[in-house]
């Protein structure tokens, strides 16, 4: 097996950052220490440099089918511009499908999606639709066959989102079999009334798409999901993208109630971006997205909750992408017809160290927790993901801290033609990536093989 030593490094965990080597032997971690000597091993100098776990994110859609599109990005495109960006693992989150099948339908598509053709670790999260009791049942045999030990709810999305009947069957489920439940929380009812509303009414530029999907809508359903998992015996939600300061209160009520078993998922844009996006009525369209991006206040109590902790456990990016030339101009005339979503597996690790690290507001421990350790946690990885540790796998960031960069499409690796980060000036920089001890990534070039990564098979939930 081939062996590499970084040396030097300054080696960052959730809990503490110390100068020391890490001995790589083949796919693993082999030992972290000071002066390791292996004559035998390739040589890496990482003096002055972070040396982090890869970046962990739970909140994708490559190859994402919404009928009206499909996300640009595959699952070869998508993890290129992931890995690039610091990040070795993704958990994706499966498509409706578009006719009733069964739960294990789309668990096939996947694969074939998938297989063959990722360049990091991979696992899924199942969907949920068109509930039942044999659909019930069918959650816990893929999770014995297949390793899935999450499914996804919507609270909206019409004839595919999940009521508050079925919502609490499924969470009860999950509460026997040991299943996690992410769930999207928008109050349909108040979502599609203020949109025909809107429409009704002419007003259908991108600055109403944040008023036709207000913060209070997201509040209310985080509030609601809580209650429902609190009735279902403490059941294992997870709260995706949480976006605004009015669902943080919701979520502080039941931890200071003493609720358990839940965690609480925000993204990269509701941290560096605002609603002020949406004032171009052309260049809106890109930052269309479900939940919209909130205003500046929001961003802060979001930051707040991170430095706090408790609160909030991971930081994803509901890597969504659509091509603005094409794909998103579906939505020109008329903003509810543009497919929602936006690029960001690729800028997550470069946004969060800068506009949260670099600028003191949070620590480096506390940026691979919430990017790395605890998603792997929540999702039943780790130590194999999101740990440098021995016997974890040999995913790794050598990262400059001090490295300055503008922030542009012309040198991402996505297959999408924008980024909304586009302009920003960053601090840090990624030199080398490895994925399971291979060198996947070097000074922003893809140096990996399609069809390395590996599926992953996840176990418990540390919200169990």
């Amino acid at each position: 097996m081939n062996k590499i030593i970084i040396k030097n490094a300054n080696i960052v965990t959730e809990s503490e950052v110390f100068t020391g080597d890490v001995l790589i032997n083949g796919e693993v971690i082999e030992c972290i220490g000071r002066n390791i000597d292996c004559p035998d091993a390739e040589q890496i100098d990482a003096s002055g440099r972070l040396l982090l776990p890869g970046a962990v994110d739970v909140h994708t859609h490559m190859d994402l089918d919404v009928g009206i599109a499909r996300a640009c990005d595959d699952f070869y495109s998508g993890t290129v511009a992931a890995v690039c960006g610091g990040t070795t693992t993704i958990v994706d989150h499966m498509a409706f499908a578009h006719e009733d099948v069964s739960l294990m339908h789309q668990v096939e598509e996947y694969h074939r999606l998938a297989d063959g053709n990722a360049v990091t670790d991979y696992g899924f999260h199942g969907v949920l639709q068109l509930m039942n009791d044999d659909k019930l049942a069918e959650m816990r045999a893929i999770a014995e066959r297949e390793g899935i030990t999450s499914w996804k709810a919507y609270m909206t999305y019409g004839a595919n989102m999940t009521d508050d009947e079925w919502l609490f069957k499924v969470l009860r489920n999950a509460n026997e079999a040991g299943l996690v439940i992410p769930v999207h929380c928008e109050n349909d009812a108040v979502v599609e009334t203020l949109k025909a509303e809107f429409g009704a009414a002419g007003k259908l530029q991108p600055r109403f798409h944040p008023l036709s999907r207000p913060a209070g809508a997201e509040a209310e359903a985080v509030s609601r999901l809580l209650h429902l998992a609190r009735l279902a015996g403490d059941a294992p939600a997870y709260i995706v993208h949480l976006s605004a300061a009015e669902s943080l209160k919701e979520v502080s009520k039941a931890r200071h109630a003493g609720q358990k078993h839940f965690g609480v998922e925000t993204c990269t844009q509701y941290l560096a971006l605002t609603d002020a996006a949406y004032d171009d009525d052309s260049e809106g369209l890109k930052a269309i997205m479900s939940p919209p991006l909130r205003r500046d206040s929001d961003c802060s109590a979001i930051w707040a909750a991170l430095a706090k902790g408790g609160m909030i456990d991971t930081i994803a990016t509901d890597h969504c992408p659509f091509t603005f030339g094409e794909q998103k101009q579906l939505g020109r005339s008329d903003f509810r017809k543009c497919p929602n979503g936006a690029p960001g597996v690729e800028e997550r690790l470069g946004v969060v160290y800068s506009e949260g690290v670099a600028k003191g507001r949070i620590s480096l421990p506390q940026m691979v927790k919430y990017l790395c350790t605890e998603p792997a946690r929540i999702f039943g990885l780790y130590p194999k993901k999101g740990a440098v540790l021995p016997g974890s796998d040999a995913d790794l960031v050598i990262m400059d801290p001090d490295a300055k960069r503008i922030m542009s499409i012309k040198d991402m690796h996505t297959a999408c033609d924008y980024t909304c980060y586009e302009g920003i000036e960053l601090t840090g920089r990624i030199e080398k990536v490895f994925v399971r001890g291979r060198l996947a990534a070097e000074n922003n070039e893809f140096t990996g093989s399609r069809g390395y990564g590996q599926y992953l098979r996840r176990g418990v939930s540390s919200l169990i």
